[in-house]
C-alpha cells in the first residue's frame, strides 16, 4: 500500500470524523509506518497557561487508526479487524502543531496483531505519548 492509497482508505472505509483528523501517511516499511497528524485547532484543548495542547482522545484515535492502516499495508489487502485493547501512556503534553507518529508492528499472526505507536512533536526526538494496541482479525 502506498501513502496515497492509505489516504484514500481513510475517506472510504473509516467514519467521517476519523477522516477529518487529516492523518497523512508518510511511508510504510517492513516493520511499520510513519504518519503526520497536521496542526488542527479542532483536536486541541485549552490549558491554564492560555495555550493549547492536543487532546488525549485525538492521540488515542490516531494510534488506533494508524495501526489499522499499517496492518492493512502489511497484509497487502483489505482484511477485517477490530480493536480489542488500546493502552495509552501520556508522558508530556503535545503542544499545538504537527505531530510525528511511528507505528511498529510487534506481532501479526493469523488471528491477532499487536502494535506500538509513538507520538512526538514534529521534528522532536522526545517521546510525548505511546500506545500499545491489540487487534483481532475477523477473517483469515
Amino acid at each position: 500500500m502506498t501513502p496515497s492509497q492509505a489516504t484514500e482508505l481513510l475517506k472510504t472505509h473509516f467514519a467521517p470524523w476519523v477522516g477529518e483528523m487529516n492523518l497523512q501517511a508518510v511511508a510504510f516499511d517492513p516493520e511499520g509506518g510513519d504518519f503526520t497528524l497536521p496542526d488542527s485547532p479542532a483536536l486541541c484543548r485549552p490549558v491554564p497557561d492560555g495555550g493549547t495542547i492536543l487532546c488525549g482522545q485525538a492521540v488515542m484515535a490516531a494510534a488506533d487508526t494508524c495501526s489499522v492502516l499499517v496492518l492493512l499495508a502489511m497484509a497487502g489487502r483489505m482484511r477485517a479487524l477490530t480493536t480489542v485493547d488500546l493502552t495509552t501512556h501520556f508522558l508530556r503534553p503535545l503542544p499545538r502543531g504537527p505531530v510525528d507518529i511511528r507505528v511498529q508492528v510487534l506481532a501479526s499472526g493469523r488471528r491477532m496483531a499487536t502494535t506500538r505507536v509513538e507520538f512526538r512533536s514534529a521534528g522532536s526526538v522526545r517521546l510525548a505519548a505511546s500506545a500499545q494496541c491489540g487487534f483481532a482479525y475477523l477473517e483469515p
